[in-house]
């Protein structure tokens, strides 16, 4: 077999083998919300908006709804640097949503990717992934003062305008 040949061959397995993954792991309604994340510190991982809190330390639970309007309800949320909150995210539209906390460059980057790869798995602490008429809760705490983002990168809800605000004092 000529070399030419051969990487043919492994080039056409290996997308095959991206292609059938993605398909196992599409970012559409086989997401699942049901069983909350188990908080383990040892895997905390510390972003410049925060990290994954501890349940046990959550001080509120905050309600955000986000529906087919493409916004969120509340738009802004206000919170003290610290402070471990339940963000609790109710779907009222037919259509999957998300709420993902990030900083803006990272979520328009992440919203780039989406759109080039919307069949893309991505899950995180700082992500809930919710079906219509279901919720999905995130448990954060907000460790830097200053002005955050959480928005839907679903393509085309990011770029609809499905952004909304942390503040964090």
């Amino acid at each position: 077999m000529k070399t030419n040949e051969r990487l043919f061959y492994i080039a056409f397995f290996w997308a095959l083998t991206l292609l059938t993954t993605s398909a196992v792991h599409a970012h559409g309604d086989a997401h699942r919300n049901a069983a909350p994340r188990k908080f383990n510190s040892a895997q905390v991982e510390t972003t410049a908006f925060g990290q994954e809190g501890n349940p046990a330390k959550v001080t509120r639970t905050i309600q955000i709804s986000m529906d087919d309007t493409m916004r969120f309800n509340p738009g802004t949320l206000t919170v003290q640097k610290g402070e471990t909150v339940r963000l609790r995210v109710a779907n009222r539209g037919a259509v999957m949503h998300e709420l993902v906390i990030g900083t803006p460059k990272e979520l328009a980057e992440h919203a780039d990717l989406m759109r080039k790869f919307p069949d893309m798995q991505h899950e995180a602490p700082h992500m809930a992934h919710v079906k219509p008429n279901e919720w999905g809760d995130i448990v954060w705490q907000f460790t830097q003062a200053g002005e955050f983002q959480f928005a839907c990168l679903i393509p085309g809800h990011y770029e609809a305008g499905m952004i909304g605000k942390v503040v964090v004092k």
